[in-house]
């Protein structure tokens, strides 16, 4: 199983529209993949799951997977969380 551990960077956390842009990225790369914060996990390519967490700024998340080729997709959505996306 991959797995990261991601601290988020978006000033306002994960709301809509940073949300909305990871989900869509998680979708994209066909693998299932889990995002947990304490002991809440959810399936990271549903918005609804992922706004449910309430995630906000400085919160510590982890993503795993048990794709064959998760890594570099774990890479790519872990180098997403930590960009400041309300900064954009």
């Amino acid at each position: 199983m991959a797995e990261r551990t991601v601290e988020i960077a978006s000033t306002h956390g994960l709301h809509a529209r940073p949300a909305t842009i990871f989900t869509q990225t998680v979708a994209k790369s066909g693998i299932p993949v889990q995002l947990s914060k304490g002991e809440k996990s959810v399936n990271a390519a549903s918005i609804l799951g992922v706004i449910s967490l309430g995630v906000e700024h400085g919160d510590t998340l982890t993503l795993t997977s048990d794709a064959a080729d998760a890594d570099a997709v774990l890479d790519e959505l872990a180098a997403l969380l930590e960009t400041d996306m309300d900064a954009e």
